[in-house]
């Protein structure tokens, strides 16, 4: 599988594409076999321990294994996500440079992998502030960028509640990552919904879905974002926690879904569910909230309309 960058444009593919942040455990090809058997055409997965600093390396067999997974199951475009230890905007010398050390590590073995897109969030100030923030986060990514030099790999930043200190909740802060960087084309965007409604923007209706989007696309440009994490919100819109629901389960509903998965902008782009795990009635809950969010596809029908703030 090729490393480099996918088209800005979506792909000519039809429907959405959907998959879920699947376990490593047994090998990086476990999360892609584990995505084949629930039918999913895309997969997340962590390269590594996501609560360790620091993983077991990563030979050519394993990323033969990952590569050959790919090729036998059909699954396309895979995403990885960074460790949450990772704070790119640390306002302590120690962990700013462990963070930017496990940056360039993460992205290494992304590009080994074959895997175009890393996601990460943004980080949090810690009590410095935004500004010092932001300013930090731009030189950590200048830093890992000159590092990877040719790897071909996108790093992504998530959208987030605002939980903390954490940047990335509003969507003039990636705006304003990408204007400090000096390679803005090694970005791109990753979008939560579950995080973008906890940070205070409504997707309810068709009004309420396009104005955010709308926001989103002028500030930094619908063509750079390039996966999505599709999560229901277990707390209300605007309160800044991080809590994923069910598709449906939330305060979130299924209208705004149903605008997501319809919306031709996004067509072709990984759709990734961090929805809880396990099972009910016999059922794998990544199944039903698959089945969910496929019944949406298509024009759409009168219902409950959620997502407000």
């Amino acid at each position: 599988m090729s490393s480099q960058p996918r088209d800005r444009v979506p792909r000519s593919s039809t429907g959405c594409k959907l998959g879920a942040h699947m376990s490593i455990a047994g090998g990086c090809d476990r999360a892609v076999w584990a995505a084949h058997a629930v039918a999913f055409q895309t997969v997340q997965l962590f390269t590594k321990n996501n609560n360790r600093w620091e993983g077991v390396e990563l030979s050519a067999v394993h990323a033969g294994a990952f590569r050959a997974a790919l090729e036998q199951t059909g699954i396309v475009d895979p995403v990885a996500h960074t460790s949450y230890l990772i704070n790119l905007a640390s306002p302590d010398p120690p962990l700013w440079r462990k963070s930017i050390e496990a940056m360039v590590v993460e992205v290494q073995r992304c590009a080994l992998l074959g895997i175009t897109d890393l996601v990460v969030h943004p980080g949090a100030h810690m009590g410095a502030g935004e500004d010092a923030g932001l300013a930090r986060i731009a030189a950590a990514l200048d830093e890992v960028h000159g590092r990877t030099e040719g790897s071909g790999v996108i790093i992504d930043l998530e959208t987030t509640a605002g939980q903390g200190t954490n940047l990335g909740y509003r969507f003039e802060h990636l705006r304003d990552i990408l204007g400090r960087v000096g390679r803005p084309a090694r970005l791109g965007i990753c979008g939560d919904t579950c995080h973008i409604f906890a940070a205070g923007y409504p997707l309810g209706g068709s009004k309420e879905y396009h104005e955010t989007i709308d926001r989103l696309d002028r500030c930094v440009g619908l063509d750079r974002l390039r996966v999505w994490h599709l999560n229901d919100s277990g707390r209300e819109c605007g309160s800044r926690v991080d809590r994923h629901a069910a598709i449906g389960a939330g305060h979130l509903g299924l209208e705004p879904f149903r605008h997501l998965v319809n919306d031709p902008r996004f067509r072709g782009r990984p759709m990734i569910l961090e929805t809880p795990k396990g099972t009910v009635d016999g059922e794998q809950l990544d199944v039903r909230n698959a089945r969910v969010l496929r019944q949406l596809l298509g024009p759409p029908r009168s219902s409950r309309r959620r997502g407000r703030c």
